[in-house]
């Protein structure tokens, strides 16, 4: 489904209601000037949402943040962004999809943490307009998307309330997470040298791998989690879900994981990636209907 990104001249569209857009998502910039050390002034430096605003008839008042995957080098916008705010609409939630901003355009952290944060408060902020419910907010990655969304969860806070930006006085926590064979475990032998390296560049300190390896930085208050993985992934291994299970489960926090026996890296919602000549995954391809019991359990399926 095509997009259409605001022009300089409809920009403060971000600061008011939302006008009825049909069933034609719509990419709005986070910051109506420059974002917070931006490089340039092209495409790959101006971080966007693109909003999936769910029918109506079946919306449940619910929105979740998509991060696509790609190494913190690239966007896999379509099977990691696209489809799954098509998925999330389908059964009532609004989907927003990050377009964060990349290492591989020389963003290193915490810029695109910046970004994703941003996106969080600037749903919260439009919760009213959007016909959204503030409360129930959740995040969504794939891969390096999966460990901006995990960072997300784990290095948040309540937000300004002497920020002169509306925006800036939301809280940045998410209400869950979904975490679809995610990043996470940057200080251990499991971690993926390239996220790691986009991210943090080439010779990062052993504090600052140690602060983003996510499963050490899992507290009580991290949000509930749901985490899918293939026991073959090679890309990055399963172990990344497991640690951060094993973490979340020591803290309290209520988590569910599925682990699929076979099926490689980035299958998304396992319909089959056309494109690379991947047909669809039968098995892996039931964790989007798991997933929505389990967004059952937390209310945002819930019309409200």
């Amino acid at each position: 489904m095509p997009t259409r990104l605001l022009s300089a001249a409809l920009l403060p569209l971000l600061l008011a209601p939302i006008p009825s857009l049909g069933d034609e998502p719509v990419e709005l910039r986070l910051w109506p000037d420059a974002a917070p050390g931006a490089l340039g002034n092209e495409a790959k430096d101006i971080p966007t949402i693109t909003l999936y605003r769910a029918d109506p008839s079946v919306a449940t008042g619910a929105a979740i943040v998509i991060c696509p995957g790609g190494g913190y080098g690239g966007l896999a916008m379509d099977h990691e962004g696209h489809q799954v705010a098509e998925w999330l609409n389908s059964v009532g939630i609004t989907g927003v999809i990050l377009k964060y901003r990349l290492g591989s355009s020389g963003y290193r952290h915490p810029i695109p943490l910046t970004d994703a944060q941003r996106a969080i408060r600037t749903v919260r902020e439009k919760a009213e307009d959007w016909g959204i419910d503030p409360n129930r907010v959740g995040v969504l990655g794939f891969s390096a998307g999966g460990h901006l969304a995990s960072t997300v969860g784990t290095h948040f806070d309540s937000g300004n309330p002497e920020a002169d930006d509306p925006i800036d006085r939301q809280s940045s926590r998410p209400d869950l997470m979904v975490l679809g064979y995610p990043v996470v475990a940057m200080a251990t032998e499991y971690a993926h040298g390239g996220s790691k390296r986009n991210l943090l560049g080439e010779d990062p300190s052993a504090d600052l791998v140690e602060s983003l390896s996510n499963e050490r930085m899992v507290t009580p208050e991290t949000p509930p989690t749901f985490l899918v993985h293939t026991n073959e992934d090679t890309g990055v291994p399963a172990e990344n879900s497991l640690l951060f299970v094993l973490a979340l489960r020591k803290a309290g926090v209520p988590v569910e994981l599925h682990l699929f026996e076979g099926g490689r890296h980035g299958l998304g919602l396992g319909n089959g990636l056309p494109d690379r000549g991947i047909g669809p995954d039968e098995a892996f391809s039931a964790w989007p209907g798991l997933c929505e019991t389990w967004l059952k359990k937390h209310g945002f399926l819930d019309r409200k």
